[in-house]
């Protein structure tokens, strides 16, 4: 075997774990959901002008899909699929944390709900991640409709007024 047969079968080897038409499909599926789910979140966010709009959201949904199929690919069992999950909420808290800006007063807080709609995005893109496409599709038009629609029949007395 030549250099270059060697260097193909290495590249088609590095390439093999979507060799297969189920699996190529699931990827494409678990991923193009994620990044829509995700978009739809943050299209939310882009048109009320708020930080973190479509491609944050889509990002952190696919992101957080991509660390949870790549453990459940290789095998992963519960303890190790449950410490992905586990780093995967805790380093979004970093990237919400960054969307939250406090003023001079106490009450004058911005970016609360920015934040809880990316930590949602995440949660949402685990579970695409885990092949719970249903669950997660619930779960999108839910948080839509907490930040859609709630805002329209409940008016905080100050409170929330977003963020």
């Amino acid at each position: 075997m030549d250099i270059s047969e060697r260097i193909l079968a290495t590249l088609i080897m590095e390439f093999s774990d979507l060799g297969q038409v189920e699996h190529m499909t699931r990827a494409t599926l678990r991923l193009l959901l994620a990044t829509l789910l995700g978009g739809l979140l943050g299209y939310e966010r882009e048109v009320t002008g708020k930080a973190a709009g479509m491609r944050t959201h889509m990002l952190v949904c696919t992101g957080a899909a991509i660390f949870v199929m790549a453990l459940e690919q290789d095998g992963g069992d519960s303890d190790a699929m449950s410490r992905v999950i586990q780093g995967v909420a805790a380093g979004i808290g970093f990237v919400c944390a960054g969307t939250i800006l406090k003023g001079q007063r106490m009450s004058d807080v911005h970016g609360l709900t920015t934040a809880a709609g990316l930590w949602a995005a995440a949660a949402i893109g685990v579970a695409v991640g885990l092949g719970r496409e249903a669950t997660a599709v619930l779960a999108t038009l839910l948080v839509l409709s907490v930040l859609h629609i709630v805002p329209l029949i409940f008016v905080p007395g100050g409170n929330d007024r977003d963020t």
